[in-house]
């Protein structure tokens, strides 16, 4: 034997794969070491017997339906195609394999066998791994939605005791009544105060972690941000004899504008909380590409060993669990969660007996890509309200709120059409064409909403009527109104004042017009 027959046999002997040659009747012919590794026969046991030993009994007349097959048409290429092909070891035991045919002449053919038992577990891990992951994400996707229907059932059912609460309140507060009796009606409203932040926060909380919240950014200069900022807190502020400077800025940044607002309307009102004199200021400062939002203030600050656990729900600094306390301890934990949100890094700073400095670094609108949109300020002006005369169609599926509405509304000089449904609102509207404005809650029973009832009606009068949609629904679906002229949103549980002033005001525009 010349050196190159022997390194090919050689080859052949030690190949990976176990090794035969057969001849057309499937006489095994040759087998290579290999063979016995894998079906634990010797050679010198399975040499001139039918290939047959090596298969399951129930697979033999398949194998023989291959082998002529391959005698018909003889070229390399894999045994069964398409089929799931089985070995059977001496013990009797069976695992999958894969054969690979090659002609040899005479009619003899070489068959390359490999033991796929570990790759087809790998295979089968992975398809388990593979459904248990399909089955997490629909669960997830599953608890997803039930953390949504349970935030739009809370944000109205919840809401809505508390919003005929406000009106009564409201109502009470016209009625002429003893001083005893108007101590009585200011604790209450505290109460009332007291409660909306309770619920909005509860209800701000379970909407960032459910993933219900999302943010939708535009460009906006931060000057008409703290401007508003600045109007909202200072009556806050001079109540306790601190100033609140806003520095003026003409930075524009891009984000989700409201989420902001939201943000810093928590930190600026956390900072009251906590200063007992001195100043509260808000500054927006360049930092390289981006900029930084400061809220810096006098106040008690924050000892080292808190400051990690600020931003936990319910924790306030120096306030245990279980005794009284002002606020819930969820300013901070709403803060973190927006930012987290937008993508944004705040940092705090304080020194117990100096204050505390926390800081919100953002993107410059100037430094971020042009097709962040830009956000103009829906114009408007807030009149005063004078005496009040005016027919006003009331739609609201809840008694208790619609009754509370109507006292309310019926004590300031309005005459009051109520319905509980777009049917019923409809039907108002024909009994009364010279209807002045509309108030409807939007979400209403059987899928309705305060949408169809505005629409309805206008359509039905062939009138722009003006509207009011009252909502406790604070998702971005809100944002994504069509722009309307003559409609205004209020968030509930909205307050007397701001009701009647909203209607005030767009009686007023729509008679000046």
């Amino acid at each position: 034997m010349t050196f190159h027959q022997q390194l090919l046999a050689d080859l052949v002997e030690f190949a990976p794969d176990a090794m035969l040659i057969v001849d057309a009747s499937g006489q095994i012919l040759y087998a290579n070491q290999r063979v016995t590794h894998v079906f634990g026969y010797e050679r010198e046991d399975i040499v001139n017997r039918s290939v047959d030993l090596l298969l399951p009994d129930r697979l033999r007349t398949r194998h023989a339906h291959h082998r002529r097959n391959f005698a018909q048409d003889p070229r390399t290429r894999p045994m069964g195609a398409g089929f799931e092909l089985l070995g059977r070891r001496m013990d009797g035991s069976e695992f999958p394999l894969e054969i690979s045919l090659s002609p040899l002449r005479d009619g003899l053919a070489a068959a390359a066998i490999r033991d796929v038992t570990d790759r087809k577990r790998v295979e089968q891990e992975l398809i388990h791994a593979r459904e248990a992951a399909d089955q997490a994400r629909e669960e997830a996707d599953r608890a997803n939605l039930s953390k949504s229907r349970f935030l739009a059932t809370a944000s109205h059912d919840l809401r809505q005791p508390l919003q005929a609460l406000s009106m009564l309140h409201g109502t009470l507060c016209r009625v002429d009544m003893h001083p005893n009796g108007r101590e009585v009606l200011a604790q209450q409203g505290l109460a009332i105060d007291a409660m909306k932040r309770l619920l909005s926060a509860l209800l701000d909380i379970s909407k960032l972690e459910s993933g219900a919240v999302n943010p939708q950014p535009s460009q906006f200069p931060v000057r008409q941000l703290f401007e508003l900022l600045s109007t909202e807190f200072s009556t806050a502020a001079r109540s306790k004899g601190l100033a609140l400077v806003v520095e003026q800025t003409d930075l524009s940044t891009c984000t989700d504008q409201s989420l902001l607002e939201q943000l810093l309307r928590n930190l600026i009102s956390n900072a009251i909380k906590y200063t007992r004199a001195g100043t509260v200021t808000l500054r927006a400062t360049p930092l390289g590409s981006g900029m930084q939002i400061e809220i810096c203030d006098t106040g008690v600050g924050i000892p080292a060993d808190q400051q990690a656990y600020i931003f936990d729900e319910f924790f306030q600094v120096g306030v245990a669990r279980n005794t009284t306390r002002e606020g819930y301890g969820l300013g901070l934990a709403i803060v973190q969660r927006i930012a987290k949100l937008l993508g944004l890094r705040i940092h705090v700073q304080s020194e117990v007996g100096k204050g505390s400095t926390f800081t919100l670094q953002l993107p410059r609108a100037e430094a971020v890509k042009s097709d962040c949109p830009v956000d103009t300020p829906a114009s408007g002006n807030h009149l005063t309200r004078h005496a009040q005369s005016g027919k006003i169609l009331v739609t609201e599926d809840e008694p208790s709120v619609l009754r509370a509405t109507r006292l309310l509304l019926e004590l300031e000089g309005y005459q009051v059409i109520p319905a509980s449904s777009r049917e019923e609102a409809l039907l108002r509207g024909r009994e009364h064409p010279d209807i002045d404005l509309l108030v409807s809650d939007y979400h209403l029973k059987e899928d309705q909403t305060g949408l169809n009832v505005i629409s309805g009606v206008r359509e039905q009068l062939a009138r722009n009527i003006p509207a009011i949609l009252v909502t406790g629904d604070t998702s971005s679906a809100m944002r994504k109104l069509p722009a309307d002229r003559q409609l205004r949103l209020a968030s509930k549980p909205v307050d007397a004042e701001e009701l009647l002033t909203l209607i005030g005001e767009l009686l007023n525009t729509h008679r000046a017009t």
